[in-house]
């Protein structure tokens, strides 16, 4: 047993069905997907109820004690990871959906929840839960809550933070805030909603959640297009939202490095169009009305092949013909494998920018770094672009190097560091290439004031 005044006290009062020490830890628990080396937890916690987690987290804070809430571990910042002398919380037994309200279109969840349990519990109630990204079977409510997940329908329904109509959670000296409200408009002060969303627990340990359901689409249309220029691209975008009865729901922009790099090195994919284009977009609609919207779908893709914007486009006529060409997009899950000790960004600029950014990054790579795999691709409506960068048996100073020109970069075109992974660990040297030093005070003077004695997270963000 640990000989940490905290976990003895945790231990007496919760004991070790709540408290796991040694090797009862699962290894899982070590580490999130960014592969930030994590050290074992002095503890982890497991509490079954709101009122276990709050009496959990006065403990630690009498102690000062350190606490790394922990999700599905599917994060890519090292937000989740345990230094040494750390106590890891996690609330994967909290992970009921304890209602759906039909008439309000909402469902409260437990923050252990995993994203496609609210899925598949959405869908089969006739409704959508818009959120979706690749860790959809593994990351957690919590943490989709905490990190704001974006993923890959941002472009018609927000990021995680617009999913959500209330909350509640226990700050770092016990006390439980918030209100599980159903509510569209509630101007009653500070919203403790937006405040939480995206603070990477480092303000409070969200435990549950009333979230925001949409209408069930009955139709989902899908193309894969190829376009002769960027210019075509934003065109695209423009007219798709403006003609498409059902609008966009997905805009996936590949650049020929990324979709080349995809086909040649992972088996299984099939190439959706037979000539190569200089840009290729996944573009999907959703819509009210299975025929009428799949003819209108039909007709706007036509009219861009008349006016020049598509040089080519493949039509999913099923489901499995949709699925294979996701699959293109989805197979961004391969790069540790092909890829390892790559660096990777998930940053964001201006629409408008977002197109000579890319380029410029991509020769910069190439130039710099002869020999360098660099793979660009990106959710282009909300701005979002994801760059790999990967030079053979390249030392850690020089993907240190790598990562000082392209946040550069970023910072020149005042983009963000991170879109929609987060800052943990591994972004917050470059923080104030986005955030003024006005703004980082404000940040550090609410995390003063939520959790004084700074138990909660510690070291990540700020």
């Amino acid at each position: 047993m640990s000989d940490s005044p905290a976990v003895q006290s945790l231990l007496r009062t919760m004991g070790r069905d709540l408290v796991a020490t040694g090797d009862a830890i699962p290894d899982r628990r070590l580490q999130d997907w960014s592969g930030v080396p994590g050290a074992r937890p002095l503890a982890l916690l497991r509490p079954r109820t709101v009122e276990q987690l709050s009496q959990m987290l006065a403990v630690c804070n009498a102690h000062r004690q350190a606490v790394v809430p922990q999700g599905g571990l599917t994060g890519l910042a090292g937000g989740a990871c345990c230094a040494p002398g750390d106590v890891a919380v996690s609330l994967e037994r909290m992970n009921q959906i304890e209602e759906l309200d039909a008439v309000s279109g909402t469902m409260t969840v437990q923050a252990g929840a995993t994203l496609q349990s609210v899925q598949d519990a959405a869908d089969a109630a006739g409704y959508l839960f818009a959120l979706d990204l690749g860790a959809r079977g593994s990351c957690t409510i919590g943490g989709n809550l905490s990190t704001n997940a974006g993923g890959n329908r941002v472009i018609r329904y927000g990021t995680m933070r617009d999913q959500l109509l209330g909350l509640e959670a226990v700050l770092a000296d016990g006390s439980v805030v918030g209100g599980l409200h159903k509510m569209v408009k509630n101007n009653t002060g500070y919203d403790m909603r937006h405040l939480l969303a995206g603070a990477e627990g480092t303000l409070g340990i969200v435990t549950r959640a009333v979230l925001k359901l949409h209408p069930k689409p009955q139709s989902l249309a899908t193309a894969w297009c190829g376009l002769p220029s960027f210019d075509a691209v934003t065109t695209l975008l423009r007219r798709a939202k403006a003609e498409l009865p059902g609008g966009v729901s997905a805009f996936e922009v590949m650049w020929p490095s990324y979709l080349d790099f995809m086909l040649q090195r992972v088996p299984g994919l099939r190439q959706p169009l037979p000539q190569r284009h200089a840009f290729n977009v996944l573009m999907e609609s959703a819509g009210a009305d299975g025929e009428h919207h799949a003819a209108a779908f039909d007709d706007f893709l036509g009219r861009m092949l008349e006016a020049g914007v598509l040089e080519d486009a493949a039509i999913a006529r099923s489901g499995t013909d949709a699925r294979n060409l996701w699959a293109v997009r989805d197979a961004t899950g391969e790069f540790p494998l092909l890829l390892p000790g790559m660096a990777a960004f998930d940053v964001s600029f201006s629409i408008r920018d977002i197109g000579q950014a890319a380029l410029e990054c991509e020769a910069m790579l190439r130039e710099r770094w002869p020999g360098c795999t660099a793979l660009v691709y990106g959710h282009l409506g909300d701005g979002n672009l994801h760059v790999i960068a990967h030079v053979d048996g390249s030392p850690a100073d020089v993907v240190a190097d790598i990562e000082r020109a392209v946040y550069d970069l970023v910072r020149r075109y005042r983009g963000a560091v991170s879109a929609e992974h987060g800052i943990g660990l591994l972004k917050r040297k470059v923080l104030g290439h986005t955030r003024s030093p006005a703004e980082l005070a404000a940040m550090r003077a609410i995390k003063s004031a939520l959790d004084p004695h700074g138990i909660l997270n510690p070291g990540k963000v700020l």
